[in-house]
């Protein structure tokens, strides 16, 4: 395995992966902090703050840090998700050492001018309005608000029009104060580095972030439920969830094999059984997302609203019968899918850096390739169908957009799963 780790004393950890044969870099600085570490008051509050980071320093206006990047032919960007925020940048391995620099200008030396604060603002009540223009995002935000109602870990990433634009500069500095600090916080980088080079950089720029470590997060509580937005729309979008697997859970490859079988690909159970032999919907897949302490999983269809009743009813017994029935040869095309996937994010420096951040944040160090593989290929076929079963017994969660009179509500699709 290529991948070094050395923590600082401020408790910053730096991770390498070294690839020889690529000429490009791929840097990352990803902080412990998400939506779901935000209170009612600071709904919204940490995208936010990934986008202000790029909006200039005491050393570089928002334009020089853009140029500095862009001069040398590299991108620079950012990412907030539920668990984690990343910042990160894609170079030439010889600029390197620049694109660190810049990431930890902006994550030590913002200015958050408060001219650039207010246009900000207005960038994200567009953006908020775009995912509200666009049902195949906007469903995802009812459904995780009905799986978590009243929690931090259901709330929309983006937060609300009305909570953003109330943000003031002395809420963002204490947030700042209260998350952003250096036992948080994993520098990433992959390609064509040295490790001793970048842990240096990220010492020098990095090891003034304050040394308390962040308050802990609520812990989430799976309810389900259901929630129904009529919407004149030419397709009815269905969304339906159950109580998923946790990162850390002993059975969650299980969950993501059977997810994978299930919905996975074109030979699966719902795409074969929707799509081609009914021709009930264009898009339909399922899914299983991992948290810390929580996890998701379900189907997504898209359907004319006449048929949205047949659709989810048809989903929901091809989940129920993968539970008792997925055999051994849909398993094995799982795991190949699965295998595939996660090789190909090592033939990407970026890719490579943000799979790096998420095992040092998750498990506390870098998890090899072949620990992996054989985590997988220990799933056996009474595993998959037992975790299957096992999700598929929680209380659904439904969201639906569109026509949605004839879309079944959470206590339909527990009756149509009692038997399993």
């Amino acid at each position: 395995m290529s991948v070094q780790v050395t923590t600082l004393p401020s408790g910053l950890a730096v991770v390498t992966d070294a690839t020889k044969h690529v000429k490009t870099a791929a840097i990352g600085v990803y902080v412990a902090v998400g939506s779901r570490h935000e209170s009612a008051g600071e709904h919204g509050l940490s995208h936010l703050l990934e986008h202000m980071a790029f909006k200039g320093t005491r050393l570089r206006s928002a334009r020089e840090i853009a140029e500095a990047i862009e001069d040398v032919g590299g991108d620079l960007n950012a990412e907030t998700g539920v668990e984690r925020t990343g910042y990160f940048a894609r170079v030439l391995g010889g600029d390197a050492a620049l694109a660190l620099d810049i990431l930890g200008d902006i994550l030590t030396d913002s200015q958050f001018d408060q001219d650039e604060l207010e246009r900000e603002k207005n960038v994200i009540v567009q953006e908020i309005g775009a995912v509200e223009d666009t049902p195949d995002d906007l469903i995802f935000d009812l459904l995780t608000s009905s799986a978590w109602p009243d929690q931090a870990i259901g709330r929309p990433i983006l937060g609300t029009r009305e909570g953003v634009g109330a943000f003031k500069r002395t809420t963002i500095d204490d947030y700042l104060r209260t998350h952003y600090s250096a036992p948080a916080v994993v520098v990433v980088a992959a390609g064509a580095v040295e490790h001793d080079d970048v842990v240096a950089l990220a010492g020098a720029r990095l090891e003034g972030l304050s040394r308390e470590r962040a308050p802990l997060q609520a812990p989430a509580e799976y309810r389900g439920g259901e929630r129904k937005l009529s919407k004149r729309l030419e397709q009815t979008h269905i969304v339906v969830g159950f109580e998923g697997r946790s990162s850390g859970a002993a059975d969650l490859e299980a969950a993501q094999v059977f997810a994978a079988a299930a919905g996975g690909g074109m030979s699966s159970r719902l795409f074969q059984e929707v799509r081609e032999k009914r021709a009930l919907a264009y898009s339909i897949y399922s899914y299983h997302w991992d948290y810390s302490d929580s996890g998701l999983f379900g189907f997504y269809a898209s359907s004319a609203g006449r048929d949205a009743a047949e659709v989810a009813a048809a989903s929901i017994d091809c989940l129920a019968e993968a539970a008792h029935g997925v055999n051994d040869k849909e398993i094995r095309r799982a795991k190949a899918q699965m295998k595939v996937s996660m090789v190909a994010a090592l033939e990407s420096p970026g890719a490579r850096a943000q799979q790096i951040a998420r095992q040092m944040q998750i498990y506390g160090r870098p998890v090899s390739m072949e620990e992996i593989m054989a985590r997988i290929d220990a799933v056996s076929v009474e595993a998959v169908r037992k975790t299957g079963a096992a999700m598929l017994r929680s209380r659904p969660t439904v969201a639906s957009i569109g026509a949605v009179g004839k879309v079944p509500g959470e206590a339909k699709v527990a009756d149509a799963l009692r038997g399993v």
